[in-house]
């Protein structure tokens, strides 16, 4: 055996202390250390005067950042790389730093400890219903820190919409969260009537981020479970991002069936997902996002589209396409009776 064919323990030890590299953004988001270097302050002393931390722990913290790729040092100076800049300054527009309070949140933390019980069970471990608990707190985590991170696909779901600028319809956003898909098709056409459907307590959420959007006059919500609750209609429109990996196949297609009684003949269902390729081996971050599922709930999955399309036929919605998409890891469905 060559040299270079020997085996190596490298990638089991990188995923041994991979815990090590995501506990390290955390507290470099927390100490706001990438905002800092943006406005100026570019060495651990700096850095430290700005937000109180000791130099001695800002310095091996940017040295470690440094090494994992997310900062450059140049004779003790340290600056953003191009994408850290993009999306872990709070100076820029595209800051995705509030994730940390739902992906790194404590009942995350937790189903992923407990992983080799989830596996043996099937699903969640530590609880009957994991994160499809009703009324979860974790929601309302989920809506506050996560809604930025969905802008991108918000906007290029609003623009699969077929209507004109002019046009009135109705849409319902499931599982509305923080509201950022409704809200930003409202943005879109300024006739469009939106109904966010979610728990109570996460629906005052998406009510301030339609205020602040200026849309809460066509903006009404329902608050209860997206199973039994009455999801009134008819809608031109139905929003589904994020929802059905929750939920095994079989509640996927009856909660689709609920939605085609609401939906109108010539309406469309906007769908987005991470969805991995028939083998389950490619793309990785749809992979990785069944992974997710197995940890935190009972039965959710991340789905092929072959899957969702059979659901979808099955409760009557029929003509399913697939549309990737430019800024997101996932893709979308359009898909219409």
């Amino acid at each position: 055996m060559s040299k270079s064919a020997r085996p190596s323990p490298d990638l089991f030890m990188d995923a041994v202390w991979a815990f090590m590299r995501s506990s390290a953004i955390k507290a470099a988001i927390e100490l706001e250390v990438f905002t800092h270097i943006d406005a100026g302050a570019d060495t651990a002393a700096a850095i430290a005067t700005k937000n109180g931390a000791a130099e001695r722990g800002i310095r091996i913290l940017c040295d470690g950042l440094t090494v994992m790729g997310f900062l450059t040092k140049t004779k003790g100076r340290y600056a953003l790389t191009a994408d850290t800049a993009a999306f872990l300054s709070r100076k820029s527009p595209a800051y995705m730093g509030d994730t940390i309070g739902f992906l790194q949140a404590p009942h995350m933390l937790a189903a992923f400890g407990d992983l080799t019980n989830a596996v043996r069970k099937g699903g969640h471990a530590l609880t009957e219903k994991g994160n499809t608990e009703t009324e979860a707190a974790a929601w309302v985590d989920f809506a506050r820190s996560m809604g930025g991170l969905q802008r991108p696909v918000a906007r290029e779901l609003a623009g699969m919409i077929e209507k004109k600028p002019g046009d009135t319809f109705a849409v319902l956003d499931v599982a509305a969260g923080h509201g950022v898909y409704g809200i930003t098709v409202a943005e879109k056409f300024e006739n469009a009537s939106i109904t966010a459907l979610d728990w109570e307590p996460v629906l005052t959420v998406a009510r301030e981020n339609a205020a602040n959007a200026g849309i809460l006059g066509r903006f009404r919500t329902i608050g209860g479970d997206a199973f039994r609750v009455r999801l009134g209609g008819p809608y031109d429109v139905v929003l589904l991002p994020n929802f059905l990996h929750h939920f095994n196949a079989e509640q996927c297609t009856t909660f689709l069936k609920r939605v085609a009684k609401v939906l109108k003949d010539d309406g469309v269902v906007l769908t987005f997902e991470h969805m991995p390729e028939e083998d389950r081996t490619s793309p990785a971050p749809a992979v990785m996002f069944a992974m997710t599922m197995l940890a935190t709930t009972p039965e959710g999955d991340a789905y092929t589209v072959a899957e969702y399309s059979k659901m979808f036929a099955e409760a009557g919605i029929p003509k399913t396409e697939v549309r990737n998409l430019s800024v997101a890891r996932g893709r979308a469905l359009v898909s219409r009776k």
